[in-house]
């Protein structure tokens, strides 16, 4: 079964980051979840949940984000892809600087020197250029950059469906056969 890890940050936008984990559960991927504390903040407030519910969910593993010992921190580890989701500029930041004061930016790190899959999902607006730096640092090489920025041209009618736009393009990146969101078929127009 495909591994993922999945970082939950101090950005806004925790419901981007629990939308990725129930469709990655969908998909069949295994999850090992990382949730930072200001990440626990945010889920709170935008979701009503804590890690720990999300940790009982089936094909879930809850790390602590301060065990570096973690399997997500070691690059022996056969993990296939890391999403930061929501990413928080101070983790990007640190990320882009190689700071891997904890698990979510160790295991970010990680992927970076392995080559492997990571795909940051940026939610602050707007940008401070120190971020908009480390970005496109990053996106040279090889980090997918991909910003909680839903389109609009398929009508949503609810919160839910924005969401699943940005999951949608995440699934996409990640090669992850998925039904999250319509597709663009050309004849809408």
């Amino acid at each position: 079964m495909p591994e993922v890890v999945v970082a939950i940050t101090g950005a806004s936008g925790a419901r981007y980051g629990v939308r990725l984990v129930e469709a990655l559960i969908d998909a069949g991927w295994q999850i090992r979840l990382i949730i930072t504390g200001a990440g626990a903040i945010n889920l709170d407030l935008e979701c009503q949940l804590t890690p720990e519910d999300l940790g009982k969910l089936d094909g879930v593993t809850l790390e602590e984000n301060d065990n570096l010992a973690a399997r997500s921190a070691s690059g022996s580890a056969k993990i296939d892809a890391y999403v930061v989701c929501p990413a928080s500029g101070t983790t990007i930041g640190k990320i882009a600087a190689g700071i891997s004061d904890n698990l979510a930016t160790r295991s970010a790190l990680v992927a970076m020197k392995e080559r492997r899959k990571l795909i940051l999902v940026p939610r602050e607006a707007p940008y401070a250029t120190p971020h908009l730096e480390a970005m496109a640092k990053m996106s040279a090489w090889g980090v997918v950059i991909l910003p909680a920025s839903p389109g609009f041209y398929h009508n949503p009618t609810t919160i839910e469906e924005i969401i699943d736009f940005v999951v949608a393009r995440i699934l996409d990146q990640m090669g992850v056969e998925h039904t999250v969101g319509k597709r663009w078929s050309g004849d809408e127009v």
